[in-house]
Formats: C-alpha cells, structure tokens, sequence
C-alpha cells in the first residue's frame, strides 16, 4: 500500500506534463491557424471540437454529462473562455514562449489576489486578525514576478504589441478564477470529464456568439486542417491537467503538480524558437526563469497563508 501512495506523485507529475505538452503544441495550432482565422472563430472550433471528442470520451467511460450544478459550471465556463479568447489572441500577436508565460501567471496572480485579501481583512489590535506583516515573502514573491513580467517583456515586444501584452496578462489573471472553480467542481464530485465537458460546450456557444459580432474569415482549407488538432489536443490537455490536480490528495502532491505546469513554457519556447524563429534573449530568459520561480514559491507560500484556501486542492 505504501508503494501505491508513494508512486501517485509521480503518476500525477506524469499527467501535468503531458498536459503540459499538448498545451504548448496547441498552442503551435493556435499560431498557425490565426493566419486564417480571427480568434472568435479559433476559440469556436476549439470548443465544437471538443465536445465531440470529450462526449466520446464520456461516452465510452458511462460518465454521465447531466449535472446538479448547472450555475458553477456555467461560472467556469464562462471565466474560462474569457481566459481562453484572451490567451488565443496573445498567442496569434506575441512569441509563443511570451504569451504562455503570461497565460501561466495565474498562480502569482492567485497570490496577490490572496495578499489583498487579507490586507482587506486586517484589523490593528486584533489578536486573531490576519497580519501583513506575516505575508512578507509572499509580497516579495509576487513583486519578483511582475519584475520578471517587465524582463520579459521589454526584450520581446515592440511597441505595437503592448494591447497583446496587457491582452496576455489577462488571460492569466482569469485562468486563476477559472482553475479555483475547477478546485470548487473536484471538491464536489464532479468527474473531469464532465467539468472539461462543459468547458468545452461554453467555448463553442462563446464562440458562435463572438463570430457574430465580429464576423468569419474567408473559408481556408490549408487552415483548416489545423482546426482539428486543436480541438483534439485542448481537450486531451484539459484533461490531463484537470486530473492531475483532482488526484493530488496530499499537500506535496499538489505542490509537485502545480510547479510542473511551468514545464508547458520549456515546451513553447523550443517550439516558438524552431519553428517561428523566435529570438529570447538572455534578459528574457531571465525573466521566464524568474517567473516560473516566483510561480513556484508562491504556489509554496500559499498554503501557509491561507490554509483553507481551496487553490491549493487543485
């Protein structure tokens, strides 16, 4: 039984990088696709793609899709898919390696939503108050990782890109609502198959939505065939990465799994600097590297600032 346990971590670990992996290779489909099609349409075919695939998946498992909390998923959703077209959008503008860096900002992002909280909560001369004075490393932890934001921006983007740069923080900034709800969905039973399910089902009615205010490109069969493995890879991806999270039951599981997600960067920057030619350059290396670490220890730091914060579980 102890080797069981023992050997979860790893099988946890293996399932985030594999996720991890599709990540960034969708995210090649993304940037080669975005050539032919607005991201509206991207995050559409994404969605419609899924739900084939993961209603499939369902099917085969005898994972029921009928659901008792329509709202929570809908909330998921609906914060998902803002992370999504935003994220879509910066990768179609930004180095490839620079806007999944960006998108995987969501754990510093979750730690200064966190240090707001409790400097909103502190009450001078409270013996049980929250104190900020005790969240020092994890203010420092956060402000290091906007230091690496500005050392990889400034090396990579030309002016032209900043609204893309500001679009890509915020696709990381609601990809941290969009996993704490994920960690709400798991608390509650729900299976990943079906939370991804109906991810995937809110991207494609967002979508179509979108397509309608902004319009379709001019049908492109040579694009078209990246449609396909992006549905496919997105929703082996999310499922991937929603498992590993749901099956890390213990603190140091959850831990490793969250820290591995970083290694979705490793992969987008040799994809973005072997295919597109992207150029990093030692300060922007620099900043990737100090944001994966910043990531990392606040990912560590959290769970003693806030134990019962629910991030943690995912």
């Amino acid at each position: 039984m102890e080797k069981l346990r023992s050997g979860a971590v790893p099988l946890q670990a293996g399932w985030m990088v594999l996720g991890a992996f599709f990540f960034a290779t969708m995210g090649v489909c993304i940037k080669m696709g975005s050539a032919y099609f607005n991201p509206a349409e991207l995050v559409f075919w994404r969605g419609a793609i899924g739900v084939v695939v993961l209603g499939g998946i369902a099917y085969t498992r005898r994972v029921p899709l009928a659901t008792r909390y329509p709202a929570m998923h809908a909330w998921r959703s609906f914060i998902g898919v803002i992370s999504l077209g935003a994220w879509f959008y910066a990768i179609a503008h930004l180095p490839l390696a620079t806007a999944v860096t960006l998108n995987y900002m969501s754990s510093i992002w979750v730690a200064a939503f966190l240090i707001g909280g409790i400097l909103m909560a502190s009450r001078p001369g409270v013996s049980d108050s929250p104190s900020p004075r005790d969240q020092a490393p994890l203010f420092f932890t956060v402000l290091a990782g906007f230091a690496g934001v500005l050392m990889l921006l400034r090396p990579s983007i030309n002016p032209q890109q900043g609204f893309a740069a500001v679009v890509g923080l915020l696709s990381g900034i609601t990809a941290a609502f969009a996993y704490m709800q994920v960690v709400a969905l798991s608390r509650i039973g729900e299976p990943d198959t079906r939370t991804v399910f109906y991810f995937a089902l809110g991207a494609t009615v967002a979508g179509a939505v979108a397509m309608m205010i902004t319009g379709t490109s001019t049908w492109s069969w040579c694009g078209a065939l990246w449609l396909p493995p992006l549905g496919i890879l997105a929703a082996l991806g999310q499922l991937c990465i929603t498992r590993a999270y749901a099956t890390a039951n213990t603190h140091h599981a959850t831990l490793l799994v969250a820290n591995l997600q970083y290694s979705g960067i490793i992969f987008a920057a040799m994809y973005g600097m072997l295919l597109f030619g992207d150029h990093i350059s030692a300060l922007g290396w620099a900043g990737m590297a100090l944001i994966i670490a910043s990531g990392i220890a606040a990912t560590a730091l959290r769970k003693r600032a806030a134990p019962e914060s629910p991030v943690e579980e995912h």
